[in-house]
Formats: structure tokens, sequence, C-alpha cells
């Protein structure tokens, strides 16, 4: 098999292989870490992307809310995704949609006490669940983690975005730039 990757930075003595075993590791995460929200999302009675919903407006709702565009952003999806679930949300009494009133475009969402209640009833859960996720690291790796995984969603995000634009003639498929 030819190696994934050609950054000297990610070989080790001229192997992937300790690449290759991050990529798994980090699958693993992933998988796992959807297992957990959509269990914790079933203790509330909602999907698991509903339930990242709420939590990121339940941690930055301001005293008037927060716009749905901020809720994408910090989440990494699309308006309309949220747009679309906070609606269904909106409809089973977890959040409140209101026009801002600075700016009359923006859509602003709330928890409705309903849902703050819940989210606080679930908090202990919560805290032992990361507790235990996070338990072998130390505050600066966490930093660091903290940090690399930003670089890495940056990274991740362009470097999908490239290979998903349109192709162009004469374009190969091994082309580095895609």
């Amino acid at each position: 098999m030819p190696l994934s990757v050609s950054r000297p930075a990610l070989l080790r003595r001229g192997s992937d292989a300790e690449f290759r075993n991050l990529i798994n590791g980090l699958m693993t995460i992933s998988v796992r870490m959807e297992l957990i929200r959509n269990h914790l999302a079933e203790r509330l009675g909602v999907t698991g992307p509903q339930y990242s919903l709420l939590m990121a407006i339940g941690h930055m709702e301001g005293p008037e809310g927060i716009s749905v565009g901020k809720a994408a952003h910090s989440l990494h999806v699309t308006s309309a995704f949220v747009a679309s679930e906070s609606n269904r949300l909106v409809r089973e009494g977890w959040l409140e949609k209101a026009p801002d009133t600075a700016d009359r475009r923006l859509m602003l969402l709330r928890l409705t006490l309903r849902g703050s209640k819940r989210l606080a009833e679930l908090g202990p859960l919560i805290q032992a669940v990361n507790d235990g996720v996070f338990g072998s690291l130390s505050g600066a790796d966490f930093s660091m983690l903290a940090e690399l995984v930003d670089g890495i969603v940056r990274d991740s995000g362009s470097t999908l975005h490239r290979l998903s634009a349109p192709k162009h003639e004469g374009t190969r498929t091994d082309d580095k730039n895609f």
C-alpha cells in the first residue's frame, strides 16, 4: 500500500503506521462521542443533533438569546440546519424563537423554562460523562488538545471544501490540490 501521508511531520522513520493508528483512534473517539451524545439525548427525548443544539444554546444564550447563525457557527453546521431543528424544538417546548430587536433580520433562540430545567437536571450526568471521557488529561494536555482540535477542524473543513469542489478538465485524481 502507498503511504497515506507525505508530510515528513506525519511520518515516523518513513512509515505512516503511527498516523494510521491516530486516524483509527480519532474515528473510534468520533463514534463513541456520538453514542454518548445519543444516550444523553435519549434521556431528554430528543435526537443527538437536537441535544447538541440545546446544549450550545444553553451555554451561549445571553439575556436576549443567541442568533441562529452564531449557534450554527459554534456547532460547525449550516444556519438552515439550526433553523430547521430549532423549529422542531420550539414546537416541542424546548426553545423560544423571536426576532432580534436590534436587527429584525436575525432570529434569536432561547431555552424555555422547561428546557433550562431539563438540562440542569441532566447536568450531573453530563459532568460525570465528560470527566470520565477526558479523565486522563492534565490542564496542559487539555489546552493543547483544544488548540490542536481547533486546527484540525479548520483544516478538515477547508480540505473537504476543496475535495467537494467541481473538478476541472485536466485535473488528475492524485493532484495534491484536488
